[in-house]
């Protein structure tokens, strides 16, 4: 188990290193902001959404190392991807970082499973999960801001 928590270390790293999608999105139509006041994240998302599918996304901002690489993981993850399928992405994830360490991966996460140690760590699961919440506010609320001590923020 130690080679393997080792090895997801390693990818979280290389994404706080090098982040995918890192910037603005020029032809965005959707956006929000969202900030985790206790350790300081904050990042704003920038998605262009059209038929209903994400057909780009990016983000800006600052954080942590696992708050970073859940926003780089998580636009990787999400284009190309209906609403519906991303809502349903967003609880599978955020079932994986809230569950009891040890809890079986949903097979449909893929390489998000590289998260499922910080189930293990409850301070750690606002970074892993502020990106994602911010997706779904840019989604469902436009313009809105999220934090991870309220809800949505308009």
């Amino acid at each position: 188990m130690s080679d393997l928590r080792d090895l997801y270390q390693e990818v979280i790293l290389d994404h706080n290193k090098r982040p995918r999608n890192f910037g603005g999105l020029e032809d965005a139509n959707r956006r929000a902001e969202g900030h985790n006041p206790l350790c300081g994240d904050r990042l704003t998302l920038h998605v262009k959404v059209e038929a209903d599918r994400v057909v780009d996304v990016a983000f800006e901002g600052s954080g942590c190392a696992i708050s970073k690489a859940s926003a780089s993981m998580m636009t990787d993850s999400v284009k190309g991807r209906t609403v519906g399928e991303i809502d349903a992405l967003f609880h599978g994830f955020h079932d994986m970082v809230t569950s009891a360490p040890g809890t079986a991966v949903d097979p449909r996460l893929g390489k998000l499973a590289v998260f499922a140690g910080v189930a293990e760590y409850p301070m750690r699961v606002k970074c892993a999960s502020l990106a994602w919440h911010t997706l779904e506010a840019a989604l469902h609320h436009p313009d809105s801001v999220v934090t991870t001590e309220d809800e949505t923020e308009k």
